[in-house]
């Protein structure tokens, strides 16, 4: 039943969702002819370069999707610029299991779109491809190259480097202010490798342009998260069904401290979530085994652990100050001297039964108000408390409606 009610919250927020979701931004793309289309582009914040983007000719217009066989250049309004380019690339893996005994780069010509990083005397250009990152250069409207960088496994049979791209650096992009040590010293990395463009076209006393975000991320949030459980628990015995028990449910509170770290890319809409949860479950039962001899059956259950939730979240956002997010989540479960025991009427103990636990996941959804306020609703597969016993079974649900106030 909860399972159900979980369900039809989740598509009626969905399908809210899918209406009220705003993400196209002021926008153009320049067609093969040259004509350039001022438009709303759907800003995916693309963690890997994308070989289409989804357009609208007005805010209210239908959306459109346009490839890189009609398109030479788009970009979003102070945000981003991607242009189209036939260039040679290197995609030699950094693999350690992969990689190739050859210290030159190794180039196959492609049609891309290359990110461009920064536009002055010299351009800097990005392409991302899962784990491949390959930074392209240009001056003054020369061909556009590969800035070449490459593991390999050298005669020694070690993991060497190509760093090739400081002597292109130092040989294409020298000026008076130049140093060796700058060159040097540089990595291939985005940050390197932008402020190095950047001063170039400085010491040339040309101004330059940076496509980067220049707004602070909000890339990490603590939040407290009490919440009402909805639990039950079975225990049953295969080899004899005389003290199987259906504690049946209850309902208890519990309390967690959710560490959410933002992925980086595709605009905020991901995290890994980490969430140390303390929950409990004390509950007995006690039944008539021979009503000539008042024997009874007292079973009581005191079970206490410490939950590890690690989840993958994706947010959907409706607005400026209101989102839906979904999470999939696998559970480690910490419990500590937790146990069943079985009791006769002058409260006796017959045996226990130790409870260990067994992982499980868990599925959410809910929606946060202001990066402040969050409300979910959470139902677990169920959890094994009796994995150490060969004839035993313990099956533990759990439904939880979570709240959550971030604390930064």
């Amino acid at each position: 039943m909860v399972l159900k009610k979980l369900l039809f919250f989740a598509v009626i927020l969905l399908s809210f969702n899918t209406s009220a979701q705003i993400l196209f931004e002021k926008a153009y793309y320049i067609d093969d002819s040259g004509q350039k289309t001022n438009c709303f582009i759907k800003n995916m914040d693309w963690k890997n370069n994308p070989t289409e983007f989804e357009y609208r000719a007005s805010e209210s217009d239908v959306s459109k999707k346009a490839s890189m066989q009609s398109v030479k250049e788009f970009g979003i309004y102070n945000v981003s610029k991607y242009i189209r380019k036939a260039v040679n690339i290197d995609r030699s893996s950094k693999n350690i299991n992969r990689l190739s005994h050859e210290k030159k780069a190794t180039f196959t010509e492609e049609v891309l779109f290359l990110k461009v990083l920064v536009e002055g005397k010299s351009n800097l250009y990005e392409y991302v491809d899962g784990n491949l990152r390959r930074f392209f250069y240009d001056k003054e409207n020369a061909n556009i190259e590969q800035l070449i960088f490459k593991h390999y496994i050298n005669k020694e049979k070690k993991v060497g480097k190509n760093n090739r791209f400081r002597q292109q650096l130092w040989t294409d992009l020298n000026c008076s202010n130049t140093k060796t040590s700058s060159v040097k010293n540089i990595n291939y990395t985005k940050n390197d490798l932008v402020r190095f463009f950047t001063a170039y076209s400085a010491c040339l006393n040309s101004e330059s342009i940076t496509f980067e975000i220049k707004k602070k991320r909000d890339l990490f949030n603590l939040t407290i998260r009490p919440r009402f459980n909805h639990s039950s628990l079975n225990i049953k015995n295969t080899a004899s069904s005389v003290r199987n028990t259906d504690f049946g449910s209850q309902s208890n509170f519990g309390i967690g401290l959710e560490a959410e770290f933002i992925l980086p890319f595709n605009k905020n809409k991901w995290a890994f979530v980490i969430e140390p949860t303390y929950q409990k479950f004390n509950t007995e039962k006690t039944r008539v085994l021979d009503n000539a001899f008042n024997e009874t059956l007292t079973t009581k259950v005191a079970y206490s652990s410490i939950e590890i939730p690690l989840s993958i979240r994706h947010y959907f956002f409706l607005n400026g100050t209101s989102k839906i997010f979904i999470n999939a989540t696998f559970i480690l479960d910490l419990s500590s001297n937790s146990s069943i025991n079985f009791k006769r009427a002058d409260n006796s103990i017959l045996s226990t039964l130790d409870i260990e636990t067994r992982n499980n996941l868990a599925f959410g959804i809910g929606v946060k108000l202001y990066d402040k306020y969050s409300l979910e609703m959470r139902i677990q597969t169920n959890r094994e408390l009796l994995g150490n016993y060969i004839s035993w079974n313990g099956t533990y649900k759990t439904a939880s409606i979570i709240v959550g106030y971030s604390l930064f």
